[in-house]
């Protein structure tokens, strides 16, 4: 018995360490390919709108107008009796952008760089990590209009709202390993970025952005709580809306997800990335 035990616990030992050496290599490689993934970043951000008039501007423009008609319809139609009710919207949709458009580009930029893949050795998790590097730029510059509407509807600064660029580093781990995976995975079976995209919409309104949790019934607050993004969405939101830091519970629940989601995300490209060229 004890013999066995041992066996298992040096198979298990082997398993890690060979996890943790192809882990270390993966990143050391990125590290060499920096030229490569500034370029892969760039042009993203140039391709996106590239034969659009206004340009990088709909970067700010996209989440104001957005804003706007929620606002009208929410808050006068609906009435949702929120305080600073455009704050609270625009605090939760910023983030939920960035989630929704950058696993999405994930998916497809791993397929549209196959031809790369086979013709140059590089890191295939690199088109992913760039994919979240460029998603963060714009969310970035899309807090601009959020800061302007904060400044004219007289919102003092608070020192938690210096919290954000925490709660928005959780929330890239957590978008990163998802991509991973979903990247990953979309490469052996394409209608998962369909299956995706459908999913993405019922998240959107099952997540708390445009309305407040408190309009659900309590018995059914338990399944929205039960949705990994609430938690991102309020952690994000809350230094900027409410001025405070997130709770201690929030803030574990939120980084467990993010820790979860990066080391199933990275198992899952590992297993499966040896058998891309095929698919490519």
């Amino acid at each position: 018995m004890s013999i066995a035990l041992e066996r298992d616990e040096r198979v298990v030992h082997r398993y890690f360490a060979g996890q943790k050496t192809r882990f270390l290599q993966e990143w050391r490689e990125i590290l060499q390919s920096g030229h490569l993934l500034y370029n892969l970043v760039h042009r993203d951000l140039t391709v996106r709108y590239k034969r659009s008039i206004l340009g990088a501007l709909w970067t700010l423009l996209h989440p104001l107008l957005l804003t706007g008609i929620l606002v009208i319809v929410f808050s006068h139609i609906f009435r949702f009796d929120i305080e600073h009710y455009e704050i609270y919207l625009l605090s939760g949709l910023l983030p939920w952008t960035f989630f929704a458009q950058t696993t999405v580009s994930s998916m497809a930029a791993t397929a549209w760089n196959g031809p790369l893949m086979k013709r140059v050795r590089v890191p295939k998790s690199i088109f992913t990590l760039s994919t979240t590097i460029s998603g963060l730029i714009n969310l970035a510059i899309s807090y601009l209009p959020l800061v302007g509407i904060m400044v004219i509807n007289g919102i003092k600064f608070k020192p938690a709202m210096l919290f954000l660029p925490v709660s928005v580093a959780i929330l890239a781990v957590f978008t990163f390993g998802l991509s991973l995976m979903l990247s990953t995975i979309s490469i052996y079976f394409v209608d998962v970025r369909e299956m995706f995209a459908v999913a993405l919409t019922a998240l959107m309104y099952l997540t708390p952005i445009i309305w407040p949790l408190k309009i659900v019934p309590p018995r059914f607050q338990q399944i929205i709580q039960a949705n990994p993004l609430y938690y991102f969405v309020e952690m994000v939101r809350i230094p900027l809306h409410a001025g405070i830091i997130p709770s201690a519970k929030l803030l574990t629940v939120a980084i467990v997800m993010a820790l979860a989601s990066f080391l199933f995300g990275w198992l899952t490209f590992r297993r499966m990335s040896r058998g891309f060229y095929p698919h490519l």
